[in-house]
């Protein structure tokens, strides 16, 4: 009988541990981290490409170009890996990232950056950490610690004093489209990042994309017959570089960096963004950096340390 129990509970035992699901370790924790990071690299070149791309296209045919061009890239791989379509409680969610991050936060920046410079657009990528943990919080239930808001709040205080300050402190037009950008990418990053413990990241990017080609596909064409493209090599590089890699790769990365690590930490990886745009903006674009720069980005980073470091 000892024998036989034994076996019994060796069995029971081995199918419990089958079926547990395994603690997230530390090497999951790290490929979120720089899939994350590698995320915020990819969108820190955004602004950048945008302006090249105004160079030869309108806003409203930059616009719905990239969303056609994201959305055919990543129609041919849910269709060549034969993925099914999502389940029904899903669409809502997938609509909610369409809206945000494939139509309004492309839109918004694009018409916002005609009259204003990158220095002074990177104020909503500044701020769009600290509002993503805020959504999140509201929609999730996430109760990051003291110390991380502590850190966040710093973090964000330090990037804007100083994009404000590289923008010469005055507020434009643009400003409105930027914080409007800045909302609708917090939502569309929330609703991402929780569909993507569900479904692999690349799957809700490329399902958004997919379900906004009723409206991008006619809103290009028409845009084009209004605002008539000039092909140069700024304009071609700017338009495949938000198309491909903002729109599709880099959101490829970031949801599946979110899911890993979670939303409130994964966006506070994007206060470094703002000050990768300005050393693209030096590098591409010709603009000039203030001394304030280097203080700023060791501020960031200690921000970064510590929100990593604190519970979320």
């Amino acid at each position: 009988m000892r024998v036989e129990s034994s076996a019994i509970t060796e069995t029971s035992v081995a199918v419990s541990s089958h079926h547990a699901p395994a603690a997230p370790g530390p090497r999951p924790r790290v490929g979120g981290t720089l899939q994350a990071a590698l995320g915020v690299t990819a969108f820190s070149l955004t602004f950048p490409a945008t302006t090249w791309g105004l160079e030869g296209f309108g806003p409203w045919s930059l616009v719905g170009v990239r969303s056609v061009l994201a959305a055919v890239i990543a129609g041919v791989c849910l269709l060549a890996l034969r993925v099914p379509l999502p389940g029904r409680r899903h669409w809502a969610g997938l609509a909610v990232v369409a809206a945000g991050v494939v139509l309004g936060f492309p839109t918004l920046t694009t018409l916002a950056l005609q009259t204003s410079t990158t220095a002074h657009a990177a104020v909503v990528v500044g701020l769009l950490p600290l509002t993503t943990a805020l959504f999140s919080a509201l929609r999730m239930g996430t109760r990051p610690s003291r110390t991380f808001w502590t850190a966040a709040l710093a973090g964000a205080a330090a990037v804007l004093a100083f994009t404000v300050t590289q923008s010469g402190g005055a507020l434009t037009t643009a400003d409105l489209c930027l914080f409007g950008a800045l909302l609708v990418c917090a939502a569309g990053y929330t609703e991402g990042g929780r569909l993507a413990r569900v479904m692999p990241g690349w799957q809700v990017i490329g399902w958004a994309l997919v379900l906004c080609l009723p409206l991008s596909v006619p809103g290009a064409l028409l845009a084009l017959s209004y605002e008539p493209a000039l092909l140069t090599a700024h304009s071609v590089a700017g338009l495949l570089w938000v198309a491909a890699g903002s729109q599709f790769l880099g959101l490829v990365v970031w949801y599946r960096g979110m899911a890993a690590i979670g939303i409130p930490k994964a966006s506070q990886l994007q206060l470094a963004q703002p000050l990768l745009t300005l050393v693209w903006s030096v590098l591409l674009l010709g603009e000039q950096l203030t001394p304030a720069a280097p203080l700023t980005a060791a501020a960031v980073l200690v921000c970064i340390a510590v929100t990593q470091r604190s519970s979320a």
